[in-house]
């Protein structure tokens, strides 16, 4: 398996960013398009530079939000299923940590980050794999790359839809606030 040479990447990633961000720019509001463009910028910097290329890559889910997690026993305390693996492709450790913090460690609609609930996702998560210096230092940039990528989705999927019968679009404007919030409050992890 170690010389198997097919890779599929992070779908929605940068790449995907740019060819999809000039087809939403008719949709946004000034403030909006300051926010897109700023953040665009910040991330194809962050792209090309030696410390994210040495950043720990692997096979992520990329989309690994509550809703696409089973839980049993009699409080649903046991992690049953991971689902949806639409999205999933190759891409840094990080941001898949980051998409989760962003969904599950949210203390109120402005995306606040809850400080309880992210030490305890980050601390389980380092019993199993520690984050690297430079993962600690990456994180607040990983954060707002996984504010962006849903951000980016729920606009393409409201204002430029694929043929699916079944989707049902999501406010875009949650990931908006979570991007504003995390640019405007960068947030390390403490463990």
């Amino acid at each position: 398996a170690a010389d198997f040479a097919l890779v599929q990447p992070n779908l929605r990633g940068l790449a995907w960013w740019q060819t999809v961000a000039p087809q939403l720019r008719a949709f946004l509001d000034d403030a909006a398009l300051q926010l897109l463009d700023d953040e665009m910028v910040f991330q194809q910097q962050l792209a090309a530079s030696a410390a994210y290329a040495g950043l720990p890559r692997a096979a992520v889910h990329a989309d690994l939000f509550r809703d696409n997690v089973l839980f049993d026993g009699d409080a649903g305390e046991h992690l049953s299923g991971c689902i949806d693996f639409y999205f999933a492709g190759v891409d840094t450790l990080l941001f898949d940590l980051a998409v989760c913090v962003n969904d599950w460690c949210i203390a109120d609609d402005a995306g606040r980050i809850d400080e309880a609930r992210a030490s305890a996702l980050l601390g389980a998560y380092g019993e199993q794999r520690a984050l690297t210096a430079a993962e600690h230092r990456l994180f607040p940039a990983l954060l707002r790359a996984a504010a962006l990528r849903f951000w980016l989705s729920r606009l393409a999927d409201r204002h430029l839809p694929r043929a699916a019968a079944l989707l049902q679009p999501k406010d875009p404007r949650h990931f908006e606030r979570l991007l504003r919030e995390r640019a405007a409050q960068p947030w390390h992890p403490r463990c």
